[in-house]
């Protein structure tokens, strides 16, 4: 586990926040770095779907920006995201994986037929390019719960 996973609180904020819900630290820091270089105020990681859940019910405010890679173990993203509507997300969701982009598509199917808000869906691995389009398709500051 990275160090910023390791916080619970989100703070509220004028830049963006972000969690990074995936299962190879190497993605989680190159992400990191990339989202703090474009202005990401926080940047939160999450080695699956079952730890991000614990962060996001224990913090006060939700991250702006989820990024979920689809393939993990424990609990992937499909299962995280039937799991993660239920506590009201309402920021921008980025689908990834570094494997079948069939299986992409049905994530992302699955997110907007749970009315998420699907930014971005990319094969990994993801470029500075992509995170500045989809951190220019979200509200910067988020919703207190």
């Amino acid at each position: 586990m990275t160090e910023n996973s390791q916080s619970a609180s989100f703070p509220l904020a004028q830049a963006p926040t972000a969690l990074v819900v995936d299962d190879d630290e190497l993605t989680q820091e190159l992400l990191r770095e990339m989202l703090h270089d474009l202005g990401c105020e926080a940047v939160h990681t999450a080695l699956d779907g079952r730890q991000a859940l614990k962060m996001l019910s224990e913090c006060r405010t939700l991250p702006s920006l989820l990024l979920c890679d689809i393939y993990m173990p424990e609990m992937d993203g499909f299962e995280f995201l039937e799991r993660l509507t239920a506590l009201g997300f309402a920021g921008g969701l980025v689908l990834m994986t570094g494997g079948d982009p069939a299986m992409l598509s049905v994530a992302k199917d699955i997110a907007a037929s749970k009315r998420m808000n699907v930014v971005g869906t990319f094969l990994k691995p993801v470029s500075v390019q992509q995170l500045a389009t989809v951190l220019a398709a979200i509200p910067a500051v988020t919703e207190a719960r």
